[in-house]
């Protein structure tokens, strides 16, 4: 067998445990990535808390209170 043949061959094997060891890390990467982002029970971390300021509540209050209202008097329109 020819010299630069074999050499052909082994780098072509090396080329496929490179492609086979890539694909493997990128799974172990991928495993990594999703296990930092887990707290200790498994659950998905949110990250920060979202905060609603003051105004936010109550302007969101007073339209569900108004909603109930209309829907309250709707009923009881009804049933007249």
């Amino acid at each position: 067998m020819d010299i630069l043949a074999a050499l052909k061959q082994e780098e072509a094997k090396f080329e496929k445990q490179v492609n086979v060891t890539q694909q493997q890390l990128d799974t172990v990467r991928a495993a990594m990535k999703l296990l930092g982002g887990m707290n200790g029970c498994g659950k998905a971390t949110g990250g920060k808390k979202r905060v609603m300021s003051a105004a936010a509540r109550a302007k969101i209050s007073k339209a569900s209170k108004e909603r109930w209202a209309k829907f309250r008097a709707a009923k009881a329109k009804g049933k007249q």
